[in-house]
């Protein structure tokens, strides 16, 4: 975070502590147990929203560019998708888990951003192109889709629990019902699904578009994380297919996808990657 230009890191540390103050409100509004607190999350995330914007279109001014093919950028583009859904979605689904929840995702999804933000750089020449930021988008709602179904798996597990340990009153009015719970994942997945697989097949044509070989894609910490998210994806979607799955272990693979995609996000943090354009 420290890292950023004055003005960037200036915007993005309000982000960072309106975004806190939300997950305060979210927790205060699962404690009492109504929507009493719901009048001040609206405003707060519209706010961070519109500031996540304008650090885009700074960078955009600063690289002549589409902010697309960057970490740092991918992942609040990520958090604004996050933020727009819950300000879209929230006049629909009137349950008090659903704004905490969604807070406190998004205040994950841009604490993981301060960790690699950099300064705007130039892109290759080829992110300039349709393929590369018809890449990053489907890759960066890929990921929002897992973190949805994510999400949803665990107010499954906690609803299953509860219910099973006869706290109904815990569960009613604060969390979907089962069904309901299980059609939001299984959503989530598919969807997540599709996306990845466009997101997997537009990389390939770029990485021969780039010329660094198919083997050291192939071989990127990252590529192999999220290839193998997607792959249990696809195992996930064919169980459930065939009938042979279970709610709560559905539920449990969710979570392992998502593992997989946070892996993919420390490993460019921690170790690095090569598989950013401005590496090229």
């Amino acid at each position: 975070m420290f890292k950023l230009p004055f003005p960037e890191n200036m915007i993005f540390a309000f982000v960072v502590v309106i975004y806190i103050a939300g997950a305060i409100v979210g927790v205060l509004q699962l404690l009492s147990g109504g929507e009493k607190y719901k009048r001040f999350l609206l405003p707060l995330v519209s706010l961070a929203v519109s500031l996540e914007a304008v650090i885009l279109i700074y960078r955009a001014v600063a690289i002549k560019a589409i902010p697309l093919t960057g970490l740092f950028e991918s992942m609040i583009v990520l958090s604004i998708v996050f933020g727009l859904t819950y300000l879209f979605f929230s006049i629909a689904i009137q349950q008090v888990w659903f704004g905490s929840v969604m807070v406190w995702v998004i205040l994950g999804l841009v604490l993981m951003a301060g960790l690699v933000a950099v300064p705007a750089s130039e892109p290759h020449a080829v992110a300039a192109t349709p393929w590369a930021i018809a890449h990053g988008i489907t890759m960066i709602l890929g990921g929002a889709s897992t973190v949805f179904a994510t999400a949803s798996s665990f107010l499954y597990l906690l609803g299953s629990n509860r219910l099973k340990s006869k706290k109904v009153m815990l569960v009613l009015g604060r969390v979907p019902n089962i069904e309901k719970l299980e059609q939001m994942i299984l959503f989530g997945i598919r969807a997540s699904f599709v996306l990845i697989t466009t997101g997997l097949i537009i990389g390939m044509g770029l990485v021969s578009v780039l010329g660094t070989g198919i083997v050291r894609w192939l071989t990127d910490l990252k590529v192999i994380c999220i290839i193998a998210a997607w792959i249990l994806l696809g195992i996930i979607l064919l169980l459930n297919r065939l009938l042979l799955l279970k709610g709560k272990v559905r539920a449990y693979m969710t979570i392992a996808v998502f593992v997989f995609m946070l892996f993919a996000i420390l490993v460019a943090t921690i170790i690095g990657t090569t598989h950013d354009f401005n590496n090229y």
